[in-house]
This record gives C-alpha cells, sequence and structure tokens, in this order.
C-alpha cells in the first residue's frame, strides 16, 4: 500500500493505493481547514471508514447473485461478510498500482481476472487532479478484458461530513423504493423528506435509496463551516443514490455523515428490461467519466443565511 498527498495549497488530498480511495480532501482558507469528505482515522483506514471509493465494473447489488444477458447464465459469490451480495464490484477491495504522480495529480490502475467471485475479467484506470481553482477531478474507466461482452457501468461512493445545518441539493426525476436485502424496489415519485430538488437537510432516519435521471449537478452546503461543495458529472452519470445510516445498522452512527453517490447505472439494472443504463461492453471496449468537486466559499449574513461569495 502507497499514500499520496496531493497539494495546491488551497486545496489537499490523500489518496491510498488500497482500494483505490480518497482518505481526505481538504480546503483553506484564512487559516481555516475544512474537510469536504470524510476523514479517514488513518493511513492503514479501509474504504469504509474514508472519504472515498470507486465502483467499478459497476456500483450496488444484483439481486439473487445472478442475472442472464444474451443467453448465458452469469452467477457472483459474496465479496464482504456482512451482505450475502456481491457488493460495489472490486475496486474498492483492490491494491491499485501508481501509473504516474506528480504534485497536484496521481493516476491509479488494476487488473482482475474473473473468479468464482466474479465473471468479469477488466482493467480500470482512475485518475484525481487537484485544480487551481479550488477542485478536485476524479476520472474512472473500465475496459473489457474477457472474451465476452458485458453490461458495465461506473461510480464513485463519496461519504460527505453532516453538521447539524448540513443540506444537501440534487435534483432528480424519480426515486427507487428499498426491498429486503437492501435491493431497489420500484420507481415512484419522490417523498417529501428526501426531494432535494431545494436545498434540504438530510432526514432523521434510515436512507438507502437510488434517485432516477439525477440532473448530473449537486451541492453540499456547510453553513457553520462557510463554505459548500459544488459537485458535477459527467452526462454518463445520470444517476445516484443516497445513504444516511442509523444505529441499528452501524451502532457507532452520529449522524456525521451521508452519502451521495453518482453512478452511470440504476442499482440492479443486470435484472432491469433495459439493463439500467448498465453499457454493454465488447472485449477490447472501454466505458469511462468523470465527476468534479469544488469549493465554494460562503459569506454569512446577520440572519446565517449562507450565500455564495461573488466571484466563487
Amino acid at each position: 500500500m502507497s499514500v499520496v498527498d496531493l497539494n495546491t495549497g488551497s486545496m489537499s488530498a490523500r489518496i491510498s493505493t488500497s482500494g483505490g480511495i480518497v482518505l481526505g480532501l481538504w480546503w483553506e482558507r484564512t487559516g481555516r481547514r475544512v474537510p469536504l469528505l470524510r476523514e479517514a482515522p488513518g493511513d492503514d483506514a479501509g474504504p469504509l471508514q474514508a472519504g472515498c471509493y470507486p465502483l467499478v465494473p459497476f456500483g450496488n447489488r444484483v439481486k439473487d447473485n445472478q442475472f442472464r444477458f444474451d443467453g448465458r447464465d452469469y452467477r457472483f459469490e459474496p465479496n464482504t461478510d456482512w451482505d450475502r451480495h456481491y457488493l460495489h464490484g472490486d475496486g474498492w477491495q483492490e491494491e491499485w498500482r501508481i501509473e504516474r504522480q506528480d504534485a497536484r495529480s496521481v493516476a491509479l490502475a488494476f487488473d482482475h481476472k474473473a473468479s468464482a467471485t466474479t465473471p468479469y475479467s477488466y482493467s480500470a484506470v482512475q485518475c484525481f487532479t487537484l485544480q487551481e481553482d479550488d477542485a478536485l477531478t476524479l476520472s474512472l474507466s473500465v475496459t473489457n478484458r474477457g472474451e465476452e461482452a458485458l453490461p458495465f457501468g461506473l461510480g464513485w461512493h463519496p461519504y460527505f461530513p453532516m453538521t447539524p445545518m448540513t443540506t444537501l441539493f440534487a435534483p432528480a426525476r424519480k426515486y427507487w423504493t428499498e426491498v429486503e436485502d437492501w435491493l431497489p424496489g420500484e420507481a415512484t415519485a419522490i417523498p417529501g423528506d428526501v426531494d432535494f430538488s431545494e436545498p434540504m437537510g438530510l432526514p432523521h432516519r434510515w436512507v438507502n435509496n437510488g434517485f432516477e435521471d439525477w440532473c448530473g449537478e449537486a451541492e453540499v452546503t456547510w453553513p457553520e463551516r462557510g463554505v459548500k461543495l459544488s459537485l458535477t458529472a459527467d452526462p454518463l452519470f445520470r444517476h445516484a443514490f443516497v445513504f444516511v445510516s442509523d444505529t441499528s445498522f452501524d451502532p457507532a452512527f452520529e449522524r456525521d455523515y451521508f452519502c451521495f453517490e453518482p453512478m452511470s447505472h440504476l442499482a440492479n439494472g443486470h435484472r432491469l428490461p433495459d439493463l439500467g443504463d448498465l453499457k454493454v461492453l465488447s472485449p477490447g471496449e472501454t466505458l469511462e467519466g468523470g465527476i468534479r468537486l469544488k469549493a465554494v466559499p460562503l459569506l454569512l449574513n446577520k440572519y446565517s443565511a449562507a450565500i455564495a461569495l461573488p466571484g466563487d
């Protein structure tokens, strides 16, 4: 395992090759260092303790760990000891190698061969670049290295700090209910307490739901900290997932984080008639896309309403 530090002065990031994860992302202005992603407790932290991890060759789960494609049946085996499904692909559990790096960027890669756990053979590349305008760009690509076409998808699983005043803005068109085994149920209208078409706080309840036709733009605002994060995604990422834990799932949960996960496809897309926007890659074909996380400073007026500073 290697850890890479990136820095532009006002922005810094810490990247681990173990899981291809972000251990931390910070913005600094007027002597304040503010975390924009959840801070990992140490360099040896796993992806479930970190700030962000990649979803490749697809995200979330496939019902019953099996799907049929192009006349053939395929199966998965669980890749964690707490979920009966193969979860979030392999990238978050692999050791990535450093392909290139400098003071502001690093490119990581790994290769994966089909096994009893998954029928997917592929190579993946993930790039992190700090920009001078207080932004981090992330790109991710996957190339089918197998001998047959299969449906692929991409995404990221960021953990954002949650304070008492945190709000999320992320317009979408539909909402997917949750059923047993943390699987998606059906597409419905978006419930009021998770309708983020206007900035709103996260509900005080379990949330583990997909949002269909997300607009590709989101904002996380921390008024107490004087900053918001603007997330923009390539058109590939038409969907998103929102996760808010609870103490029945995680006894240590203190409402100190939530997840907003840009995804190129719907959860359980392998079992949907149109593959849920998964992209079929023939051998040698590549799928790629990126997101951008930008810090925007806020000014607090006398009524404690947060507004973006002019020119930022």
